[in-house]
């Protein structure tokens, strides 16, 4: 039942906003200090086929783009999915009962039992692994293939505009390998909690991505996230800081760039559109 797949989708799902609307979206052109143009798209990356047409910014986008950029190239996911598959698990004679508090396994014990999920199988698992687990896209009536990525992959494939990635497979994989015994338990444990105004949040996460509103997607990320910034620094924060050189790379090469990365990498002050602002490049959201 866990898979590199399912991994993959759930922190696609942690930060994406699912809706569709007509309107302006989260698309914007940038042009660099000295020249060159590039794309920016922010990604829903689980979607319903209701959620259909896709905004007409992203496919001016995409007629427009020479190349695809993502935040990682599927291709090397594919190729790296038992080494994902082995970051979430155990080693032989080591099991989760041995990394957590006894009251989080008995709690987990219980949970796991009222879905039938056997102890054997949820045991095996890094908390980590289990808290994106229970994120799948799947669990939500969400298909990955329907999401944005998903669907410009195919274009491009149809197209042959090249496909590439703002990381490799294992960064991917070591934001969240990479989190200690406590963060990965504290992560896990924060699938647990309620939100407080819950549906009444993500009306507003809606709302705000119908308008492109990606500083009131942040905001509502940041609150998510509040009990465990740190959290926020390696999947948000850290990335966005590792693209920007590539980012700049992409739009100084004479080509022009799609680059799609989830909606929650946009706002704050560390966002992307912020680090591109500070080094001089203008953005005009489309």
């Amino acid at each position: 039942m866990f898979s590199r797949r399912s991994l993959l989708l759930a922190v696609g799902f942690y930060f994406s906003v699912v809706v569709a609307h007509a309107g302006p979206a989260c698309v914007w052109k940038v042009t660099g200090p000295r020249g060159g143009t590039l794309y920016l798209g922010g990604s829903v990356h689980a979607l319903r086929s209701t959620d259909y047409p896709l905004p007409a910014t992203y496919n001016r986008a995409f007629e427009a783009c020479d190349r695809l950029v993502f935040e990682a190239d599927s291709k090397a996911l594919l190729e790296a999915e038992k080494d994902f598959v082995k970051a979430g698990r155990y080693g032989k004679g080591d099991s989760l009962r041995n990394h957590v508090d006894p009251r989080t396994y008995a709690y987990l014990r219980r949970f796991f039992d009222l879905v039938h999920f056997p102890e054997e199988q949820f045991s095996r698992l890094k908390p980590w692994a289990l808290a994106l687990l229970l994120q799948a896209p799947q669990l939500h009536g969400l298909s990955p293939d329907l999401g944005v990525e998903g669907y410009l992959e195919r274009r491009a494939q149809a197209n042959h505009k090249p496909v590439s990635g703002l990381e490799s497979a294992r960064e991917g994989i070591e934001v969240f390998s990479g989190l200690t015994d406590r963060q990965s338990e504290a992560m896990l444990l924060l699938t647990f909690i309620p939100q407080e105004n819950g549906g009444n949040a993500m009306n507003k996460v809606m709302t705000a991505w119908r308008h492109g509103d990606v500083e009131t997607i942040a905001r509502e990320s940041r609150q998510e996230m509040a009990d465990f910034p740190a959290l926020g620094e390696r999947v948000i924060d850290a990335r966005n800081r590792n693209w920007i050189p590539k980012i700049e790379r992409d739009l100084q090469s004479g080509r022009i760039y799609f680059v799609v990365v989830g909606a929650g990498h946009f706002g704050g002050p560390n966002g992307l559109l912020a680090l591109l602002r500070a080094r001089g490049c203008r953005i005009e959201q489309l």
